[in-house]
């Protein structure tokens, strides 16, 4: 090769070298590094102190188990994140609504999207909607029902004004008048004391009654054509460049299955929360 033909190899490889760097740089700042999050190339997501089942089990949100810490594992999947740079953080419930700055990127404990909190934070789109759920205590009536048949004799109860309320005339059709309370609390004490054999209420309401206020607490099942409830949302901060791809990422999810079968595994299956035919 002359002098002259080395010249020009040299100069056409640097002007080659030269158009690739900018296309090279380009592809470093893709991915999920791109992303404006709290610490750059890690995913912050909070959750709960502490955080109960079936949302989150042994209160070990980076074991991937439970509805919500494997909802936020499958989120980060679809925003290019892997498990190891997933970084969990702890709030309270009234810290992750209100107004300010945030300290994680994304944050669920079972928020239900609301106007009024939309006016602090920016909500995802809905990862799940509750669902009215029959709860019972053991030796009671009702507490052995595996089909809305044998709820067809039970005397049952409801807040009244509410979706659950609703779902005992409109669902289960029992023979006699669902009983109606001014509160929660108030229809509790009636099922504690004997005065009603279940009681209709939000799944997770009716988790944590099952499993902490009422002794010997059963979750019966879920009602299948039961208006949905409240819808909970992913929490970001207010204004964040990040709310328009956690949607996207969650309406994937709800799109190709995954959310529905997660709910099975945690919500139906694991929890005893079976759905009533």
């Amino acid at each position: 090769m002359t002098k002259k033909f080395r010249r020009a190899a040299v100069c056409i490889a640097a002007v080659c070298l030269a158009a690739m760097l900018p296309a090279c740089s380009a592809s470093s700042e893709s991915g999920s590094g791109a992303l404006p999050t709290v610490t750059k190339g890690k995913l912050t997501i909070a959750t709960g102190q502490p955080a109960y089942a079936p949302w989150v089990l042994n209160d070990k949100p980076e074991s991937g188990e439970g509805f919500e810490a494997a909802v936020a594992y499958a989120v980060a999947a679809k925003l290019g994140f892997a498990k190891a740079d997933v970084v969990w953080v702890r709030t309270s419930f009234d810290q992750a609504i209100a107004p300010g700055p945030k300290n994680f990127d994304f944050n669920l404990q079972q928020f239900s999207i609301t106007d009024e909190r939309k006016k602090n934070v920016d909500f995802s789109s809905a990862y799940y909607s509750t669902t009215q759920t029959v709860v019972s205590v053991a030796g009671s009536k009702a507490a052995d029902a595996t089909s809305i048949a044998d709820l067809k004799s039970a005397l049952l109860g409801a807040q009244v004004g509410t979706t659950s309320y609703s779902a005992i005339s409109d669902v289960i059709k029992p023979a006699k008048k669902g009983l109606a309370f001014n509160t929660n609390d108030d229809a509790v004490a009636a099922l504690k004391n004997g005065q009603v054999d279940a009681l209709v209420m939000d799944l997770p309401t009716a988790l944590y009654e099952a499993a902490v206020d009422l002794k010997d607490g059963k979750i019966v099942g879920q009602l299948p054509t039961a208006q949905k409830g409240d819808q909970f949302g992913l929490v970001l901060d207010k204004g964040s460049q990040l709310t328009t791809k956690v949607t996207a990422a969650v309406d994937a999810l709800r799109a190709d299955g995954t959310l529905a079968a997660l709910e099975q595994k945690w919500l139906t299956a694991s929890a005893g929360a079976p759905v009533l035919k």
